[in-house]
């Protein structure tokens, strides 16, 4: 029986520590500790891909852009969104590589710049959602956002931040140079969810504002390369419904259609847990036999003996 093929999409918190700097040192050590359990997964057995987000990093760096406008010019959104794929999986490659040098497994690590196209008429470059960058106060995002023209929206009682539009992910461009590098190495790709692009009449691609959710770009690599399981690491070790509520109840096994259910009744924030929930179910459905597992970090490998996260099935 061959290895099973996992897709692991990194959340926030497996990038950079809540309260911590935002400085490049910062995440490292953050990557570091993350690249413990993702080594631990390989040593299991599992053939893996990564997908990350990037929705602090490329906040900062199109702020830092912005802000330095009058020595040097700003860079579009698209082009920041690749900065940031570069120095995470930068991060990535060196801190894993290490941790599976420890464990005596020579497998190469590598990052694929990768573009993900969308629909440009996507109903999201209208319905502006996906938060970028810093938490603020109410006050302070009301004078951004008067400022800079900036929508600003609160983010699952964490803050207010920026949001921009999160098309819906059609085509992985890179994804026959991901097939090709998979029996030998593991491969950092869609960063970020990719960087978006929209594919024009003459077959040209052009870059275009928007942060594509890292689930959704997940999901779709998980169909791509025909994965056995997609891992969604998040903060928590279970999807819960009335969540924060005295009646919080944590999920362990649900079907799709249980899921479905949970989403008419509202209880999964959007831009936090829906989408996670949706690539879940869209990769649960999309063949038999696959699962979706939704947990943390630190409970991955249990995960996905079946011990721990809330596992999603057809």
């Amino acid at each position: 029986m061959s290895a099973k093929r996992v897709v692991i999409a990194l959340g926030g918190n497996a990038l950079q520590e809540s309260g911590a700097p935002a400085t490049s040192d910062a995440q490292l050590a953050v990557v570091k500790k993350t690249s413990e359990y993702i080594a631990e997964i390989s040593e299991k057995g599992y053939e893996i891909a990564i997908a990350h987000g990037n929705g602090p990093q490329v906040g900062r760096i199109l702020l830092a852009s912005e802000t330095a406008s009058d020595v040097t010019p700003a860079m579009p959104f698209d082009v920041c969104g690749a900065m940031s794929q570069g120095y995470i999986g930068y991060h990535i490659q060196q801190a894993l590589k290490y941790e599976l040098k420890k464990k005596n497994k020579d497998l190469p690590v590598v990052t694929i710049v990768t573009q993900v196209v969308v629909d440009k008429n996507d109903p999201a470059f209208v319905n502006l959602t996906k938060p970028i960058g810093p938490f603020y106060t109410e006050e302070e995002a009301n004078v951004i956002a008067k400022e800079k023209g900036y929508v600003m929206k609160e983010d699952a009682g964490r803050g207010w931040r920026r949001v921009v539009a999160s098309p819906k992910p059609i085509k992985i461009v890179e994804i026959d140079s991901v097939k090709r590098l998979w029996d030998s190495t593991i491969v950092v790709t869609v960063g970020g969810g990719g960087i978006p692009v929209i594919e024009n009449d003459d077959g040209s691609l052009e870059g275009i504002a928007a942060v594509i959710d890292k689930d959704l770009a997940a999901e779709r690599l998980a169909e791509d390369i025909d994965a056995d399981v997609l891992v969604i690491l998040t903060e928590v070790e279970k999807v819960s419904i009335n969540y924060k509520k005295p009646n919080q109840k944590d999920l362990d096994l649900i079907s799709v259609a249980q899921a479905e259910q949970y989403i008419k009744e509202g209880h999964f924030a959007p831009g936090s847990m829906l989408p996670k929930i949706e690539a879940a179910m869209g990769f649960a459905k999309s063949k038999s036999g696959r699962k979706a597992i939704i947990t943390s970090l630190y409970k991955a490998v249990d995960a996905l003996e079946g011990k721990a996260g809330t596992t999603i099935e057809l």
